[in-house]
């Protein structure tokens, strides 16, 4: 369905993107088929890796900003998609020229805590932000990623997203229960992820790998573990950095109830030491076709060991 055929009423938004990755890339991708205006911004635009970002945004005709406020100034509807880190500091960055009565959905993997101050910002803008959470990987499901909104305007807002192909439920009008959901959620998932490059790597170290494989398989039968492996150590190498900044969001969650989030902790240091490494190289040319992309988990794992045996 194109934006012409669709009366409903956010077809004609001016939708801006605040983070031009991957997220934000697929997002615009599918809502410019539908032919809705898309003007994006992304701090990475000043430099020279802004380059691939200004030639996608040819390519599929959105609009690049200049800087936050400006794409703030002109957009009725905002997605920020960021790091965790730079969560409230977008909500800051946007809230100085944001139009009355725009929406702001907050995409980011961040606590419950960063939301209601970016929500804060917002909402004291005249701005209705939104808080949205992302319940899986975005990929496989490009805009139609299952996405939990929360807070006051959240009922609102969820048809309307609906009508320009998001795949959003409502989840409370309360501000920070979608946000926990998927902080929840990723010490499961994020921690696993860790795990798993921990355990498959030590193994290889040891020769045992196809035990340890073996065994799994037999105690969760419904797991692919040569696939599953494959996968989790990609996404790690691809995208740690953004993962660690999420689980340290996700130890704050942990932390602000009283509990001490050991695991939390622990599984954002192995993502940031993965992507440590990719950044130095050893995975090979970040941004390159073939980059985070073996179907073999042990080609990954043995340049770590290699790295290893090279500092003994």
């Amino acid at each position: 369905m194109t934006a012409a055929s669709n009366p409903s009423p956010s077809n004609r938004w001016h939708v801006g993107l605040i983070g031009y990755g991957e997220v934000g890339k697929i997002l615009a991708e599918d809502l410019r088929k539908d032919g809705v205006r898309v003007c994006a911004f992304d701090v990475k635009l000043a430099d020279a890796r802004g380059d691939a970002m200004r030639s996608h945004a040819a390519e599929i005709g959105v609009t690049l900003a200049a800087s936050h406020a400006e794409l703030a100034a002109q957009a009725d509807f905002i997605v920020s998609a960021v790091t965790a880190s730079q969560d409230v500091a977008v909500a800051q960055a946007c809230a100085a020229t944001i139009k009355p009565g725009a929406w702001f959905l907050d995409f980011n993997s961040a606590s419950p805590g960063a939301k209601q101050r970016a929500a804060a910002l917002i909402d004291g803008a005249g701005g209705r932000y939104v808080e949205g959470a992302v319940m899986t990987s975005v990929p496989p499901y490009r805009i139609k990623v299952p996405l939990l909104l929360g807070g006051s305007g959240a009922r609102e807002l969820a048809p309307l997203l609906n009508d320009l192909g998001f795949a959003a439920k409502f989840a409370s009008d309360k501000l920070g229960v979608a946000s926990a959901t998927k902080m929840c959620r990723s010490i499961m998932i994020k921690g696993l992820e860790a795990m798993v490059i921990e355990s498959f790597t030590t193994a290889r170290a040891y020769g045992v790998e196809d035990a340890v494989l073996a065994s799994l398989q037999e105690t969760f039968p419904g797991i692919d573990w040569e696939k599953q492996g494959a996968y989790f150590f990609q996404r790690v190498i691809e995208h740690g950095r953004r993962r660690a900044e999420e689980v340290r969001e996700v130890a704050e969650t942990v932390r602000d109830i009283g509990l001490t989030p050991w695991s939390a902790e622990g599984t954002a240091e192995r993502q940031a030491w993965v992507a440590d490494l990719a950044d130095g190289g050893l995975f090979g040319t970040r941004g390159a076709k073939d980059f985070a992309r073996s179907p073999d988990w042990r080609t990954e794992a043995d340049r770590i060991l290699n790295k290893i045996k090279s500092k003994e």
